[in-house]
C-alpha cells in the first residue's frame, strides 16, 4: 500500500538520475502528479512524458536529461502566506533563484514564484533543483 504517491513518484525520477538511467516508469498516477511533472517539464527539469493505458490505472513514462540534482517531497505540507515563501525557499533550496517549490493553491499547483507573482498562499508539496 503507497501512503504517499508524490513522494513514490519523485524518489524514481531521483533514482533514475542517480544511476542514469535514460527514461523511468512511474504508478500509480493522480492529477496532482501530472501537474507536478508538467510543471518539471516546463522549468527543464525532465524530458517528456506520456501516460500509458494498460487499463489497471494506467502509468507514467517520463524521459530523465539528467538535470535533476534533488527532489522530494515537503513533509509535513506547510501553509504559506504570500510573503513568506522566502522563508522555505532558504530552507528547501540551495541558493536564491535555484530549484522550485510546487505550492497547492486555489489557482491550483504552481511553482512558488508564480504564487509569488500572484499574491497567494498555499500549501507547499515537493522541491526540485
Amino acid at each position: 500500500m503507497l501512503n504517499d504517491p508524490l513522494a513514490n513518484v519523485l524518489s524514481v525520477i531521483l533514482n533514475g538520475e542517480k544511476i542514469g538511467k535514460s527514461e523511468c516508469m512511474v504508478k500509480p498516477i493522480s492529477k496532482p502528479i501530472k501537474e507536478v511533472l508538467r510543471i518539471m517539464n516546463e522549468n527543464g527539469y525532465i524530458g517528456d512524458f506520456e501516460e500509458i493505458e494498460d487499463g489497471r490505472g494506467n502509468h507514467i513514462k517520463i524521459k530523465l536529461i539528467g538535470m535533476i540534482n534533488k527532489c522530494g517531497v515537503i513533509k509535513p505540507k506547510y501553509n504559506s502566506k504570500k510573503d513568506n515563501y522566502e522563508k522555505f525557499e532558504k530552507r528547501y533550496l540551495p541558493a536564491k533563484d535555484i530549484g522550485i517549490i510546487f505550492v497547492s493553491t486555489t489557482q491550483g499547483i504552481m511553482p512558488h514564484y508564480d504564487a509569488k507573482n500572484k499574491g497567494t498562499g498555499g500549501r507547499l508539496l515537493a522541491y526540485c533543483y
